[in-house]
């Protein structure tokens, strides 16, 4: 995210690194897994097409590469022992060119709860594909975020809602302790 000094402000502004880390917890207490969504580039860029601006400025600023910290999952959300981490060195969303859809029908999942960034790339496209491919998708708004807030708003309730549920990660936390 360094390449991103408004996103990196809207995630601190919105608190939601702690609540990924506490709902996190929270499943791993239950015994439910917890996947780790990453992206790396290859240090020759040629796994990144300039055919998106997030692929141009990538290309352009040399942005997220492999082994580097910027490229590293933060130290709040350090993937525990039986966590899961679904590389990717492209692409915009970690549902398609990964392992992760192949995963999860292994490990019978039907629902998924997305968190993370950002809210107007990964995490729509994410709950778009995941609803397409048959999953009840879960959005925990207060752990995600966008580079501007009026937008996480917009997104959130005119496009999100009409394909996820959304929910709070207390909510979400809540209702895993009636099922």
């Amino acid at each position: 995210m360094g390449g991103f000094p408004a996103l990196i402000g809207q995630v601190t502004d919105r608190g939601i690194v702690p609540r990924i880390a506490r709902l996190a917890a929270h499943f791993r207490a239950l015994g439910l897994p917890v996947i780790h969504l990453t992206i790396a580039h290859r240090q020759d860029f040629a796994d990144v097409l300039p055919n998106s601006l997030l692929g141009t400025l990538a290309r352009k600023h040399r942005m997220l590469v492999a082994g580097t910290p910027e490229a590293d999952i933060i130290a709040e959300l350090t993937p525990a022992a039986k966590d899961f981490v679904v590389e990717r060195s492209s692409g915009l969303i970690g549902f398609l060119g990964t392992s992760l859809d192949a995963m999860l029908r292994r490990m019978r999942i039907d629902s998924v709860v997305i968190t993370g960034v950002s809210t107007n790339v990964a995490v729509t496209g994410c709950a778009m594909v995941g609803a397409d491919l048959g999953y009840h998708v879960v959005v925990a708004e207060d752990c995600i975020a966008a580079s501007d807030p009026a937008i996480h708003d917009v997104i959130v309730n005119e496009q999100l809602r009409m394909i996820a549920r959304i929910s709070t990660a207390a909510d979400v936390e809540a209702a895993l302790k009636t099922t």
